[in-house]
Order: C-alpha cells, then structure tokens, then sequence
C-alpha cells in the first residue's frame, strides 16, 4: 500500500489556481477545467498526493460546467464534509490524504449508478492514462478502468 501524504513539494509546484482551488478550498470557474472534456481511459489522483481518487470509467456529462462522477475509485480516501458557506448546506468532498479540497457531492446523479454527482474541480486533479497507470504504480486500478473512447 503506498503511502499518500500532503507533499510540500507537490504544493510548491502547484499553479496559482491549482492552489487556490486545494488550499484555500476555491472553484474553478464552471466550463473551463482542464478535464471536463476529457474521455480518456485512466484515473484521476489527488494533485498533491497522488492518492486514487475517480476513474474515467465512472465520469459522465452532467452538464454541470465541471467533470462529474458516479463514485470515488477508492472511497476512504474522499471525505466528505459538511458545507455551510453561501448560505446552504452542501457536502464539501477532500481528499483524505492530501485534505486537497476537491468540489461537492450532490445527491442527483444518475439514479441506475447510486444516485450521487461528485462535481469535482479540474484544478485539484492529475490525470494517469491507463497506458501509463503501471508504471506510475496505479495497476491495482487497471481492472476499474474502461476503454472509453
């Protein structure tokens, strides 16, 4: 089991909104996220720790302006946190590891895969294509990742 931490160094290197969106728990203006459009098979990793965190084969168009998911890869690394700022309440999703915040879960995603949206920020996310998940010690994952394309 590798060990996921919050990496100094990962930190550093994060561009001002990557650092934004994770350390200060901001939002990626809705439409413009890197991997909102991405079809690629592979999974989505914590951008500060590498954790595992979706997989490409649990991604959809929800139209919600940010990439969607049915469910986290590995859930005990997703904590969810209740989110009272704008005057409601929402479940505020970080990862476990890196306590990267990663966006919200809301509860109307598509009813046949359990219901819930995980509308996450393309700024908190590494994407690992599946051709390259072995090697950046991600194979346990392989077997959850779809040929999507």
């Amino acid at each position: 089991m590798t060990n996921y931490t919050k990496d100094p160094s990962a930190i550093a290197a994060l561009s001002p909104e990557e650092f934004r969106v994770t350390q200060k728990s901001g939002t990626e203006r809705p439409g413009t996220g890197k991997y909102l459009r991405n079809k690629e098979p592979g999974i989505y990793v914590d951008i500060v720790s590498g954790e595992p965190l979706f997989a490409s084969s649990d991604k959809y168009e929800s139209g919600c302006g940010w990439p969607s998911f049915t469910k986290p890869i590995e859930p005990a690394h997703v904590a969810e946190i209740n989110d009272v700022t704008l005057g409601m309440i929402r479940t505020e999703v970080r990862s476990k590891h890196g306590d990267s915040h990663l966006g919200h879960v809301f509860p109307d995603g598509p009813r046949d895969k359990g219901g819930l949206r995980y509308c996450i920020n393309s700024a908190s996310l590494r994407f690992v294509h599946r051709d390259d998940m072995q090697a950046q010690g991600y194979g346990d994952y392989l077997d959850q990742v779809e040929d999507v394309t």
